[in-house]
């Protein structure tokens, strides 16, 4: 397929929430957009994300009757951010963040509402809030894409059930009370029989949540502003006129073929997780070469931009924002990667053990800071083990990764040697490589406290956010609880990344930078293709969705307003934070 238009008004490069969001702002502005996607489907790894996105002192907050100030925030991200490079980035995100959700919601088919009980990831600090950062997409009735919904890149078949259905975070503790609670029990059968009706109609369930949800109604926005969208295709290069991005060239068949931007290029490929030079330069060796990100983010952004004088933000505390995953093999054949985000880790009665098979973590932390701890205990080696490990109560109770709570039958796991099992601890640790005595030892060091809901050793449980992320159920710690069931479980985790923190340099308008610190005229930056305004820092729950559709509507709106750009000095960019 090949573009309707020689000329458009505004190319994007990538439909990931960033471009998308980009895109849909031009196009509400009047805008003839083009987006191209490298691959068939549209979402990138928003489409298998919570869809969190982190917006300080938003609207929403202030409809729910929560409170915030971005004074708030600036307190809170001088402590959780406190290098002073992209400072002035920061600032333009405290500032029109909320804007930018106003007017989405204005112009476009996003609708979003604030997540009232999550905190942010470190709630201890000046300036953090229990909740209402964070805002999750609404549920989306997948039908109203029509036809285009099988261009919509489906959620991690690990985080549904039955083949396809899509579960909101309230409907996770109903399941789980099933046949416990009346209300519960009617609850899923309704949630179940909606889906059966869906999957007459469609491959896969049409209730959406999470960020397949985000990315459906970001789809939905350009559907119905119009805008084409080029799929499978690759941008090979991008044209200049003089020092002035003016547009893209595709490969087509055997032949290269230029579309005019007139305004400008917005480049939002998804960065480089998947690029193995960028993640050798980049990346710490013992971070080795997993990534949850999606497998279409290979540095194609980065390296056409750099092609035009673009420098790199390479300042990052973290080349990366982490998460700790596990593997294992699809059916098909197709290596998964689970990311242990908030399912898990946090739950009383699971811990984490190195090499030498002790612990090294507070298990409840964020998956960021796991696998921080992670990398300083792995003493720069890509393969040293670590393990998540627990009994028969939890798994469950639950669940273990992609192992879901309440399967009754475990063997499948087993037998691929995805789950080791043993009938003690001290057989478990024989079958992992671990010295017997040293967990058998960790483990009853761990349970001493652990029967009176304490963990003396990493204080497991006790800020809210790591409360919010146990089981609010089991007392007196819905984190912790003593490892005591035969038979005993084992499942290998390694350390992995959600997507890229280093990236281009850009102003407050999204404009990418040269190394001098002017704009390149025309060409623009969002989503993870822009270097991270946080430095590779995790504050709280969707600080990369919150920036990428944030800096996507500034994009927008400053192309829609024809503006040429001039040459700025860094300091130009904005205000410290």
């Amino acid at each position: 397929m090949m573009p309707a238009q020689e000329t458009y008004d505004v190319i994007v490069v990538g439909a990931g929430a960033g471009g998308m969001t980009a895109a849909a702002v031009a196009a509400a502005e009047g805008l003839r957009v083009l987006v191209i996607e490298k691959t068939a489907f549209v979402g990138g790894t928003t489409t298998w994300s919570g869809g969190m996105v982190w917006i300080p002192a938003n609207p929403k907050m202030k409809e729910a009757g929560l409170s915030d100030s971005v004074a708030d925030a600036v307190q809170y991200l001088s402590s959780t951010v406190p290098e002073p490079a992209n400072a002035g980035l920061r600032a333009a995100f405290l500032a029109r963040g909320p804007e930018a959700i106003a007017y989405l919601e204005a112009r476009t088919e996003v609708r979003l509402q604030p997540v009232k009980a999550y905190p942010d990831y470190y709630p201890e600090r000046l300036g953090a809030t229990p909740g209402g950062r964070v805002l999750e997409p609404v549920a989306f009735d997948g039908t109203r894409l029509g036809r285009a919904f099988v261009r919509l890149r489906p959620p991690l078949p690990e985080f549904t059930l039955f083949g396809g259905m899509m579960v909101n975070r309230l409907d996770i503790p109903h399941l789980r009370r099933i046949g416990k609670s009346l209300r519960s029990t009617l609850r899923a059968a309704r949630l179940v029989s909606e889906y059966m009706l869906q999957r007459l109609r469609s491959p896969r369930g049409t209730t959406l949540h999470l960020g397949n949800a985000l990315a459906a109604r970001l789809y939905a926005s350009l559907l119905a502003r119009q805008v084409e969208i080029l799929f499978s295709e690759d941008v090979e290069d991008l044209s200049m006129q003089g020092d002035r991005v003016s547009g893209v060239v595709i490969r087509h068949g055997s032949r290269d073929r230029a579309i005019e931007a007139r305004r400008g290029v917005v480049l939002a490929a998804g960065g480089f997780s998947h690029d193995a030079a960028l993640h050798k330069r980049f990346f710490p060796p013992a971070a080795g070469f997993v990534s949850a990100a999606n497998p279409s983010g290979t540095g194609d952004g980065l390296r056409l931009a750099m092609t035009a004088g673009a420098a790199l933000n390479t300042e990052a505390t973290s080349p990366a924002y982490w998460v700790p995953a596990s593997l294992f093999r699809r059916a098909d054949g197709s290596r998964g990667v689970f990311p242990h985000t908030v399912t898990d880790r946090a739950k009383p009665g699971v811990i984490a053990v190195n090499a030498a098979g002790r612990r090294f973590v507070n298990e409840a932390l964020s998956y960021h800071e796991f696998v921080l701890a992670m990398l300083r205990d792995g003493h720069g080696e890509p393969d040293r083990p670590f393990y998540l490990v627990c009994d028969r109560q939890f798994l469950w109770r639950y669940g273990l990764g992609r192992i879901k709570p309440f399967t009754r039958s475990i063997r499948r796991y087993v037998a691929s040697g995805e789950l080791l099992k043993a009938p003690d601890i001290a057989q478990l640790a024989a079958k992992i490589g671990i010295k017997p005595s040293v967990l058998s030892a960790t483990i009853v060091s761990y349970n001493v406290g652990a029967k009176e809901g304490r963990d003396p050793e990493f204080g497991r449980g006790s800020t809210i956010y790591q409360r919010h992320l146990g089981d609010a159920a089991h007392k007196p710690n819905p984190c912790v609880a003593p490892i005591l069931r035969a038979p005993f479980f084992a499942l290998r985790i390694y350390p992995a990344d959600l997507g890229t923190a280093i990236g281009m340099k850009v102003d407050a308008q999204a404009r990418v930078l040269r190394g001098d610190g002017t704009p390149i005229a025309g060409l623009y930056a969002c989503g993870n293709d822009m270097g991270s305004i946080m430095n590779g820092n995790y504050p709280g729950p969707g600080i990369t969705l919150g920036p990428a559709l944030t800096f996507g509507y500034i994009a927008g709106r400053h192309l829609a307003e024809g503006s040429v750009a001039i040459a700025t000095t860094p300091a130009a960019a904005g205000t410290p934070v």
